[in-house]
């Protein structure tokens, strides 16, 4: 006889670990963002790439935090807070809107994360005011476009464009349903971590049969 507990595990659209994740990375969307406000009520400028982004001097409390390169200390855990936990959103869109549609884990565990490194990468490259010098410190969503906005160096967001090329490709194979979808998804998710971190376990799950 099946125990309540199998009944629940079998029913849960992401293995343990994975839906375990989910949660914290929401948890640590809703920090990371209080922490980004508290910097906005201690610095006058928490963060110089929008110096107009700040809060009346008689809305802030009398000390100012120290930075880490660029950013207020709070500003940069809960901006680092917000890169492990944004993959968090399209897990759990999944989770809670995707097992029940044909094209629901194809759309929230590869599409919407292709989008969204099509959409960082391209702000990053055009519309992101750059600080200088470049940092070790600049948040990115992928390893690779961490290459970028570390050094600039239009090689590593090309690259980023390639690897988001085969975001979309992988897509298309995934929702046609195409022998080599699993591999794809695999490849894109792993070349895109951490955002590609929905994609990975799609591919992986795939690829197991």
């Amino acid at each position: 006889m099946t125990s309540t507990a199998e009944r629940t595990a079998a029913r849960r659209p992401l293995p343990g670990w994975l839906d375990r994740y989910t949660t914290a990375g929401l948890c640590g969307l809703l920090v990371g963002s209080g922490l980004c406000l508290v910097a906005f009520v201690t610095n006058p400028v928490p963060d110089p790439s929008f110096p107009w982004a700040t809060v009346p001097e008689s809305l802030r409390l009398p000390f100012e935090q120290p930075r880490i390169e660029h950013w207020p200390v709070s500003y940069t855990v809960g901006i680092w807070l917000w890169v492990a936990g944004f993959p968090a959103v399209f897990l759990a869109g999944y989770r809670r809107f995707g097992t029940g549609r044909p094209f629901g884990p194809t759309v929230w565990l590869a599409g919407l994360p292709t989008l969204a490194m099509l959409g960082w990468t391209t702000y990053c490259r055009f519309f992101w005011p750059k600080l200088h010098p470049p940092t070790w410190n600049a948040p990115s969503y992928t390893f690779v476009c961490w290459l970028y906005c570390s050094s600039y160096d239009v090689v590593w967001s090309n690259l980023a464009y390639l690897v988001a090329l085969g975001g979309i490709v992988a897509t298309l194979l995934a929702a046609r349903r195409r022998g080599a979808d699993g591999v794809a998804l695999l490849g894109f998710g792993l070349l895109a971590l951490p955002l590609g971190l929905p994609a990975a376990y799609e591919g992986f799950r795939r690829t197991r049969g």
